[in-house]
């Protein structure tokens, strides 16, 4: 049975904190409800991060009694928002007594090509340079993250499977997006669900990943 099969097996009770851009995420499935929240820059900082979580809570009748585990996004991203959303994540998980998990946005958006491809490239772009991740089948890591320039992704990934998350594409130059086989990624939170089951997301010291 497949691993997509496998998740109607389980009703997996969480919440899923994404502060890793300037356009941050809120995200609740309870009971097999899923609940969305944007929050821009101005409401996802440290002071107003928690409150937000609180009000979501309130205004889609749910309370921490109802979940189960955190997952919280490691980035990369901005320092003070990673810092931030870790901290908060790591205080809801002690007080409450929940399970905290951390994954990052390379193997996110990689996560509905688990078993399908032998090896997938997630590339990103992060103030203005590339990085990207080797990951093989089954989503264990291939290679450590690297630093790549356009004109090397043009000429050396030109016919490898390439994974870019949606929400960076405005960042892209256009002669990467029209490569061979790329793929846009929309990051889903629902996503998240199989990187657990399948053992993928961090557990223990969960600690923000930063690029230079």
């Amino acid at each position: 049975m497949g691993s997509n099969s496998s998740i109607n097996k389980y009703i997996m009770n969480f919440l899923s904190i994404d502060c890793s851009t300037n356009v941050g995420s809120l995200f609740l499935k309870v009971k097999n409800k899923v609940f969305n929240k944007v929050l821009q820059s101005n409401k996802s900082n440290n002071d107003l991060l928690m409150k937000n979580i609180l009000d979501f809570l309130v205004e889609n009748d749910q309370e921490f009694d109802n979940i189960e585990e955190i997952f919280v996004n490691q980035g990369p991203g901005n320092f003070s928002g990673l810092r931030g959303s870790l901290s908060i994540a790591k205080g809801i998980s002690l007080s409450k007594n929940l399970n905290l998990y951390g994954y990052n946005t390379f193997i996110w958006s990689c996560a509905r090509f688990l078993n399908k491809k032998d090896f997938i490239f997630s590339i990103i772009e992060f103030r203005k340079k590339y990085y990207y991740r080797k990951f093989d089948k089954n989503l264990k890591e291939a290679s450590d993250i690297k630093e790549i320039k356009k004109q090397e992704i043009i000429k050396n990934f030109y016919n490898k499977f390439k994974i870019i998350p949606k929400q960076m594409v405005k960042n892209f130059d256009k002669k990467i997006l029209n490569l061979h086989n790329t793929n846009i990624i929309n990051l889903d939170h629902n996503d998240l669900e199989l990187l657990k089951l399948n053992g993928l997301l961090n557990e223990g010291a969960i600690k923000p990943l930063y690029l230079s």
